[in-house]
């Protein structure tokens, strides 16, 4: 379950070109993209039960995020920019594939919503600060961590939020998300490195170091009767908020 391909200081060159050769089928939810569409409405639910708990919105509100500015780094195609841009949000997205960009685009205008997109690294961004900051799948895809952390901290306004969701190191992931899924063709070959993964114990060291506060940690778990879910049960894949301390 991947949804990014960049990196804060240093981009995988194999990474990038690995995600871009998939633009093409983002936007289709029986293509290779299948897993993101189905995980999508998970992350969207959690983020926005954390929006609304950050700000005190109205849960009734269709757009909590208006008047904020929203940046989803790794972007892909937009399959997370749309929804926050439906949510009030100004939204930047920044993706290391050109592809990806130009995907995102196309589908943005087919649609009728703007969102700024930009190609290359979180760096070549404009300088400025965004209330939302989320990275889905990205660290995992990352070289340098801790400078890509860090310089999602820069980018968060005070009083943000940020999201972060990624696969944990266990040996279930390893099991079901790179020995499982990859060799089925649920997710394309090569798309995950097990060994690049993140535990919450890792992730909250990452942050503290960056200034952050990491808040409660939710599983993202699979069920025969449900589906994919959030979950008490983060050992296959979680996703987190983080704040200034």
């Amino acid at each position: 379950m991947s949804n990014a391909t960049i990196s804060a200081v240093t981009i995988r060159p194999e990474e990038a070109a690995h995600f871009g050769k998939l633009a093409d089928e983002w936007w289709d939810p029986a293509g290779s993209s299948a897993m993101l569409h189905k995980v999508n409405p998970v992350r969207l639910g959690f983020i926005r039960d954390a929006i609304d708990m950050h700000w005190g919105a109205d849960i009734a509100s269709r757009q909590p995020l208006a008047g904020k500015r929203a940046l989803d780094v790794g972007c892909g195609a937009g399959l997370l920019c749309e929804p926050l841009a439906r949510l009030g949000a100004d939204v930047t997205g920044v993706d290391a594939a050109p592809e990806n960009i130009g995907a995102a685009r196309a589908h943005a205008d087919a649609v009728g919503l703007q969102v700024s997109y930009h190609d290359g690294e979180l760096g070549t961004l404009v300088p400025g600060t965004y209330d939302l900051v989320t990275a889905m799948e990205v660290l995992e895809h990352v070289a340098d961590k801790q400078a890509f952390i860090g310089q999602l901290a820069d980018r968060l306004a005070d009083g943000g939020l940020m999201i972060l969701s990624m696969p944990n190191r266990t040996l279930k992931s390893k099991l079901l998300l790179v020995e499982g899924a990859e060799r089925l063709g649920m997710v394309p070959r090569g798309t995950h490195h097990w060994d690049d993964f993140v535990t919450p114990e890792e992730l909250e060291e990452l942050l503290r170091a960056a200034g952050l506060v990491m808040g409660e940690v939710r599983g993202i778990a699979f069920s025969a009767l449900r589906g994919l879910e959030l979950s008490d049960d983060s050992s296959l894949n979680f996703i987190t908020t983080a704040r200034r301390g």
